[in-house]
């Protein structure tokens, strides 16, 4: 699957070029069907679109939110996506948010729950963005992880499963490469110098359960639009 590369000076005018490429297609979408879907990730890099995306002219309550991955934290945890996207996002955008972690006996038990809600989401989800880690794992598919054959095969339905791997720290919820890969709009969003070196070799040839992001690149029915910024 052919990848479009699209390159920034700096990250805030990615954030600001990536929030203008969502918006307008959250804006077909509602036109469209009468309501938009995005999944995004966490970490440090989406803060800054995050915030620029909250400010731009969207009809919000028709847009519904939901990560790609979440630690199985409880929302208020400074390690939560859930307490990320609330408070750089949410706070000015009044969207509905599909949170992946709920308050269950187990991430087990959680998965299932928000597999549910996921499944009921109109297919496919009208922007997906997601980012990468140096490991050459995206949403919580980690090398070593404990289900990655599983939520990489193209068999497994859309919604939600649970991730153990030596990288991921805590216990992951992670939406299925069946959910994410025909997304209508699929963004990688990476920054720096290491993470470009990371995608060329996620790029090149090798297996995809080494660098699991290959799988996006190689079986996403929607070539990846990648957004890089030094």
């Amino acid at each position: 699957m052919v990848t479009k590369f699209h390159e920034f000076s700096d990250g805030a005018t990615l954030a600001e070029g990536l929030a203008d490429t969502v918006a307008s297609a959250l804006r077909a979408a509602i036109e469209a069907r009468g309501s938009a879907t995005i999944a995004v990730s966490g970490g440090s890099t989406p803060k800054q679109f995050f915030k620029a995306l909250s400010s731009r002219d969207i009809d919000w309550a028709k847009v519904t939110v939901t990560l790609v991955d979440e630690r199985f934290v409880p929302a208020d945890s400074p390690r939560s996506n859930h307490l990320l996207v609330a408070e750089n996002l949410l706070h000015t955008a009044p969207a509905r948010f599909l949170p992946l972690y709920r308050k269950a006996a187990s991430a087990e038990e959680a998965a299932q729950l928000a597999s549910a809600d996921v499944a009921s989401l109109p297919a496919p989800l009208d922007v997906v963005i997601l980012g990468m880690g140096n490991d050459g794992h995206t949403a919580s598919f980690f090398p070593g992880g404990d289900h990655l054959a599983e939520a990489l095969s193209p068999e497994m339905p859309r919604g939600v499963i649970t991730m153990e791997a030596k990288g991921a720290g805590e216990t992951r919820l992670t939406l299925t490469f069946s959910s994410l890969q025909d997304a209508r709009l699929l963004v990688l969003h990476i920054e720096g110098q290491s993470k470009k070196d990371t995608l060329e070799k996620a790029l090149a040839a090798g297996p995809e359960s080494d660098m699991p992001v290959r799988a996006m690149f190689r079986r996403a029915a929607t070539p990846v639009d990648i957004f890089w910024a030094p």
